[in-house]
């Protein structure tokens, strides 16, 4: 009877502590993307107050292609002097770096300097680059850390890389959008007439909180994921570890991340948490594939970062500001929130069919197509001014962004179960696609000047 007795205390201890590691395994992943995908659901409202105006969104692709030279200099740190690099060192650098950042952030987010005569947000700029540098470093370090648990712990800790993403989206949709009105401003004309002009000028009302308020809460992310990294850091000594085979050594020490950056993330930097999901099963023997097949697949991988990273990024502001501040808030939140929600579909229902991926590629790709036609007929889109057109606008985003998620886990799953090569060059060619993406917007956008910015109450469009 005591022997009873003590062997359930000891399975509830089991529970409690399994319970207990999932909770802190999910916590841990919410630091992985938070920062990223916050800054850009949260460019409604900040696009209106910085001076680049509707090009932030330019600027900000080509900072965070800049900051995956966090991952490069990690990988090169190892191979040049290996066993030097503590993996609990990076994590905690970059954690304490994220949380920094975003305090920051919520300072001096709207702090301008003059540079080249010109006013900038200098500040923004380079604290963004610092939560770049501490997403895309996270995508090498948080994982292998994550493979030194039992496996059942990995697909917990994906779900909190979900949440990095989840989260922001729905504080984003709470927080609101400031509404637009447009108010009579009065000028006066000559020194003695007393005579005046009016004109119409566009006027912000506050959101339910405020910018600041919002850097704080990711702030906060930051340091739960912080906390939760602590407390894992302290339970190889428990029961729960010591009792289950962890997964092998090759696979848990540092350099499985180290020495294949891109096997862990997409490069882009932009809202892809969640596509680790694929690492949730060990290498398979996949199916032969034609060199055909390959080229078509890698072609996707292309394709599907450099629109998703780089292109489409780049002119949102183009394409949702004309129908108004909520169509620009609702199309950012919401296709955050739609890239784990596709990322999490993806890990139960897999098709895996070229042909399938493709048709859902072109599927994707014509939504991409509406979306950059409006901006570059920004400032009088199709249906502007209608509720038709703003409704049309936010579902054009948000299935844009998910279906075009699905793609990238589901080749990235197929491309993982031919041979871990497969996956280091399917990295390299996303990684590659976000790049040239970036690289090709950024001038037509900011010194070819194709994408032309508006105001709601002064533009005049054609009926």
């Amino acid at each position: 009877m005591v022997i009873t007795s003590k062997m359930t205390s000891d399975s509830q201890k089991q529970i409690s502590m399994a319970l207990l590691i999932h909770m802190l395994a999910c916590a841990f992943g919410l630091g992985s993307w938070v920062a990223v995908n916050g800054l850009w659901v949260e460019l409604p409202l900040i696009v209106n107050a910085l001076p680049e105006g509707w090009e932030l969104p330019s600027y900000l692709t080509v900072i965070i292609q800049l900051a995956n030279l966090g991952p490069l200099l990690v990988t090169l740190m190892h191979k040049l002097c290996p066993g030097r690099l503590k993996e609990h060192v990076v994590i905690y650098s970059i954690l304490t770096i994220g949380a920094l950042s975003c305090i920051l952030l919520a300072f001096f987010w709207d702090k301008t300097t003059v540079v080249a005569g010109a006013s900038h947000s200098t500040a923004f700029f380079i604290i963004t680059f610092f939560l770049s540098l501490v997403d895309c470093t996270s995508s090498v370090t948080f994982l292998p850390f994550m493979m030194q648990l039992p496996a059942k712990y990995i697909t917990t800790y994906f779900i909190g890389e979900g949440l990095s993403g989840f989260i922001p989206g729905v504080v984003a949709l709470a927080q609101g959008v400031g509404m637009a009105k447009c108010v009579n401003s009065s000028q006066s004309v000559g020194n003695h007439t007393g005579e005046s002009s009016w004109s119409l000028h566009t006027e912000y009302l506050p959101p339910n909180f405020s910018s600041s308020v919002f850097f704080f809460i990711l702030a906060a992310m930051m340091c739960v994921s912080m906390a939760a990294f602590v407390a894992l850091n302290r339970l190889p000594q428990t029961y729960e570890l010591s009792s289950e085979k962890l997964v092998p050594h090759t696979v848990a020490s540092i350099s499985y991340g180290l020495d294949n950056p891109a096997s862990e993330s997409d490069g882009g930097g932009v809202k892809h948490q969640g596509e680790g999901a694929v690492q949730n099963s060990p290498l398979l023997a996949g199916p032969k594939h034609s060199m055909y097949q390959l080229a078509f697949i890698y072609v996707l991988v292309v394709w599907v970062n450099a629109a998703t990273n780089g292109l489409l990024p780049s002119v949102q502001s183009y394409s949702c500001m004309p129908y108004g501040n909520l169509a620009y808030h609702l199309s950012a939140a919401l296709a955050s929130v739609a890239n784990p929600v596709a990322c999490t579909i993806a890990m139960f229902f897999q098709i895996r069919s070229l042909v399938f991926l493709g048709v859902l590629t072109v599927l994707g790709t014509g939504f991409g197509s509406y979306n950059m036609a409006m901006a570059a007929m920004s400032p009088c889109p199709l249906l502007q001014g209608s509720v038709v057109g703003e409704t049309i606008i936010v579902l054009s985003w948000l299935f844009f962004t998910g279906t075009l998620s699905y793609v990238k886990v589901m080749v990235g799953v197929i491309l993982r179960d031919r041979s871990h090569s497969a996956l280091v060059w399917c990295g390299a060619a996303a990684q590659m696609g976000s790049l040239v993406g970036s690289i090709t917007m950024f001038p037509l956008v900011n010194v070819f000047r194709l994408f032309e910015s508006g105001d709601v109450c002064n533009t005049e469009c054609p009926l």
